[in-house]
């Protein structure tokens, strides 16, 4: 297929158009960049669907110093706590800058921000806009983008590929219109969201596969804590997908979870229903696992005041039947966040030169394990900030690339995603994950739609296989104890197929 050249100056491309897209452009400006998004701005992003809000230490009784003793707690010992601390130092100023930028917090009726408690935080310190956070913040910045004269926006752009020369990036090859194109640039940056879509049961959208870690893999690039995959605890249990998200907020306003006979299964829990997201899942999971159905009870502490608390939430219950105020929510775990993504540097730089990664794709280090609950909108708004400040601070030197010819292959993950739910689900064994990597290898290394979503899936499972023990989200019942020596992993894609050829040699030959 020809490949067509577009000149942009050298300019910095972002592929990725949710807030961490948008956040990075508005941080480069007045300096040109060149934005790419798959879809119609605002659809199929997980951004928008987010219901939680921001955690930043802004109330009287709280710190930074409070906020990372949370976050180091969460994340189970896999916290980078140099890059945890910059970003709880960093979020409530990065809240000012978004109130400046238009964002719609709630405040309370003297004014102030209205502070909300979310699982695992020790304090109040949660900003929302009601129950639908992600929605207002990205129009908010979307607004403003719009306006910015120095940003190209192109809607319906999917990248297919990093283009890598003498071990950097010099362009990078998209689709548009059936079209492929070619953008020679010396600077990317990766904010292109999760994995969510990989899955049956997930609150992302269903094309959110991880389509940066492909680009990045196969440009060389080391990824990190790829087994750590966090499921939410309680999404609507209804046929709809992406499923709706029963926000943490709710049970922060005292809603608990029962089983069909109305009893609280978590009272015994320290945290309860407030305890971290991986131990609540868990205990969910066990329940259904049992027969049990489980229900968000909110009647007692919202009853009729919850349309008005938590809209967003009520409207989707209704939808499926339900009235929260009379009647207990049917919830379940469903995927939900990334912890691991592309291994990355203070600044954002993965270590490929030229290749920069922003939000949910990137490792930073802040999550460890198990994310805090809205930790990712604090570690976003202030990465941002830094990756743009790095990317406007390389020099552009770009040249005019050979550039490979591509036949356009769109990314369909949905004929993987049980093979990927069996074996990476909330509990995980290694013969399922063994037996995943020997089914997702001959799709990934094929040129079929879900050739891309095999190869995330198969650097996952991979992950998952190496690491022997029980921590944070990763849950191996062949290893439940936890092992404290363990340590980051770190993953590339070489180093996944040399694991993955060699498991299905031996299976072969026991087979044999």
């Amino acid at each position: 297929m020809t490949t067509y050249v577009h000149d942009i100056g050298g300019a910095p491309v972002i592929i990725g158009a949710g807030l961490a897209g948008l956040m990075t452009a508005l941080h480069l400006a007045p300096q040109p960049v060149v934005l790419l998004s798959r879809t119609p701005l605002g659809t199929n992003a997980s951004s928008t669907l987010a219901q939680g809000g921001l955690a930043a230490s802004l109330g009287e009784d709280d710190s930074p110093d409070l906020h990372l003793a949370d976050t180091l707690a969460a994340g189970d010992g896999l916290c980078d706590e140099e890059m945890a601390r910059r970003v709880v130092e960093a979020a409530p100023q990065a809240v000012k800058n978004l109130i400046r930028l238009g964002a719609p917090f709630d405040r309370a009726l003297d004014g102030q921000l209205r502070l909300g408690l979310e699982a695992a935080h020790s304090r109040r310190r949660i900003v929302h806009a009601a129950d639908a956070t992600g929605h207002e913040l990205f129009h908010a910045l979307l607004a403003v983008a719009r306006r910015t004269h120095s940003i190209t926006i192109m809607e319906g752009a999917t990248a297919l590929r990093l283009v890598v020369a003498e071990g950097r990036i010099v362009g990078l090859l998209a689709v548009l219109d059936s079209g492929v194109f070619a953008l020679p640039t010396r600077r990317v940056v990766l904010a292109t969201g999760g994995i969510g879509g990989l899955f049956c049961d997930t609150t992302n959208p269903l094309a959110s596969f991880g389509h940066g870690l492909a680009l990045a893999a196969c440009a060389g690039a080391e990824l990190s804590d790829l087994e750590f995959v966090q499921f939410h605890p309680t999404a609507l249990d209804s046929p709809r997908r992406p499923m709706p998200l029963m926000s943490e907020a709710v049970r922060g306003e005292g809603a608990v979870l029962v089983d069909e006979h109305g009893d609280r299964f978590l009272t015994d829990t320290p945290g309860a229903e407030l305890a971290s997201r991986d131990v609540v899942a868990r205990a969910i999971a066990d329940q259904l696992a049992s027969g049990h159905r489980v229900y968000l009870d909110a009647r007692q502490c919202l009853g009729q005041k919850f349309a008005k608390r938590f809209p967003t939430i009520d409207a989707a219950c209704k939808q499926a039947g339900i009235d929260p105020a009379v009647k207990p929510i049917p919830v379940r775990p469903a995927a939900h966040y990334h912890m691991g993504g592309v291994a990355v540097d203070a600044e954002g730089r993965s270590s490929v030169p030229g290749l920069w990664a922003c939000g949910e794709v990137a490792r930073t280090g802040l999550h460890g394990a198990n994310r805090l609950a809205s930790n990712s909108l604090a570690e976003l708004v202030a990465t941002a900030a830094w990756v743009a400040g790095c990317v406007a601070g390389t020099s552009a030197g770009w040249q005019w690339p050979r550039m490979p010819a591509m036949v356009a292959v769109r990314p369909d993950p949905s004929s993987i995603r049980q093979v990927v739910s069996n074996a990476l689900g909330i509990v995980r064994k290694g013969k399922a994950l063994r037996e995943a990597v020997a089914d997702l290898l001959p799709i990934a290394v094929g040129h079929t739609e879900a050739a891309d979503p095999a190869l995330v899936a198969l650097l996952i499972a991979t992950a998952a296989l190496r690491r022997e023990e029980s921590r944070g989200s990763h849950y191996r019942s062949d290893f439940p104890s936890r092992n404290p020596q363990a340590l980051p992993s770190r993953l590339t894609l070489c180093t996944a197929f040399e694991s993955a050829v060699s498991l299905n040699w031996l299976r072969s030959e026991r087979r044999c």
